[in-house]
């Protein structure tokens, strides 16, 4: 299953927004409003939960310096990667465009593709808080 986010622009230069995504305790500020539990375990993995869904535990899986973060399960129960594409503008300014790809059986795709939209989607719009 591969869902997208429209490009969102940001005020900041590539460097600034990839420097912050790569902070994973900044993924908090990003978080939906509906978020029961934020914690970082590490420098590479944090751990959240949205209310009524379970925890969920996300680490660095690639990065290329400026134009890409790549943040997968760390579980393999589940295998998704949330990867965040950069794109620089201006000195200024740049597009950010999240991507969730995951491995789901038809029935599990159903149930998660609506929240996991949203909670992308949810993402891209706090990206104009940084």
């Amino acid at each position: 299953m591969h869902l997208e986010t429209p490009k969102k622009t940001v005020n900041k230069s590539s460097k600034e927004v990839f420097d912050f995504l790569n902070d994973i305790k900044n993924f908090e500020t990003l978080m939906p409003d509906n978020i029961s539990k934020f914690e970082v375990l590490n420098e590479e993995r944090f751990l959240f939960a949205l209310k009524g869904m379970p925890e969920i535990v996300l680490q660095k899986k690639e990065q290329t310096p400026y134009s890409q973060l790549v943040l997968g399960a760390a579980s393999d129960k589940i295998p998704f990667t949330l990867t965040a594409d950069i794109v620089e503008i201006s000195d200024s300014e740049s597009e950010v465009v999240l991507s969730f790809e995951g491995q789901f059986n038809a029935m599990m795709a159903m149930m998660v593709k609506s929240p996991i939209t949203n909670f992308i989607g949810t993402l891209s719009q706090n990206l104009s808080k940084i």
